[in-house]
Order: structure tokens, then C-alpha cells, then sequence
């Protein structure tokens, strides 16, 4: 009589955010329902466009920081990985920011805050390169 034995398959582990996945899907949709909206019903939210899509990132990079995991950890060691998780939480403070100050009723312009939702979008646009093509399994 032989003796199975049992062999646990892994799954691979996913490298590229399925959180930040879903984030990126947001602002799709935002984009798609501004197109909608403007093209079907003549409903213009393009005063509201950069209110939204910076809410979406802001709370997309939040929630990829982890903060909770950031707390626990820079009570015993801060490391490069702490240190990408702070940087990534303070950008998204600051799309938060700069969403509520692009508000219509708020009408902040400021050159630093144009400055501001350029590098969030720059900055973007590298996250979404980094976790979409260079991020393998």
C-alpha cells in the first residue's frame, strides 16, 4: 500500500493592486459618465470633473498606503517600504486637498494648486505604468 501524500498547490501571489485596479476603474467610469452626460442629456460636470477624479485618487492612494500598517510599523523599524507607504499617503492628502479646493463654489486658481493636480496626474500616470506593465508576476 502506497501512502499519498498530500501537495499544496500556491496560487501566485499578484504583485499589481487589485485596490488601485479598482480605483483606476472609478475614473473610468467618471470619464464615461461625463461623456454620457454631455453627448445624451447636454449635462455638463466638467466644473466638477477635477473635484472627482482627484477625490478618486486621493482615496485610492490612501487606501494603497495602508496607514494602519504604516502606524504599526514606524513604531518599531521605518524602512524603504515605510518610506514609499508615507510618501504615498501624503500624496494622496494632498489630492484630497487639491480636490476640495478645485470645487466650483470654492474657485481657488492658484498656480499652486494647478502645479499640484499636474504632479498628481504625472504622478499617476507612473503609477499606472509601474502596476499595469512593469509589475510582473
Amino acid at each position: 500500500m502506497a501512502i499519498k501524500k498530500e501537495v499544496k498547490i500556491r496560487k501566485p501571489k499578484r504583485r499589481v493592486s487589485t485596490k488601485f485596479a479598482g480605483i483606476l476603474a472609478l475614473i473610468s467610469i467618471v470619464g464615461f459618465v461625463q461623456i454620457i452626460l454631455a453627448s445624451f442629456f447636454d449635462i455638463l460636470i466638467s466644473d466638477y470633473s477635477a473635484f472627482l477624479w482627484l477625490m478618486i485618487m486621493g482615496v485610492g492612494f490612501l487606501v494603497i498606503s495602508k496607514p494602519k500598517t504604516l502606524y504599526e510599523t514606524s513604531k518599531h523599524e521605518f524602512d524603504e517600504g515605510s518610506f514609499s507607504r508615507l510618501t504615498t499617503l501624503v500624496l494622496g492628502f494632498m489630492a484630497i486637498i487639491a480636490g476640495i479646493l478645485s470645487l466650483p463654489f470654492v474657485n481657488i486658481e492658484h498656480p499652486i494648486l494647478f502645479a499640484t493636480m499636474g504632479i498628481i496626474s504625472i504622478i499617476s500616470i507612473i503609477f499606472i505604468i509601474v502596476q499595469t506593465w512593469l509589475i510582473r508576476n
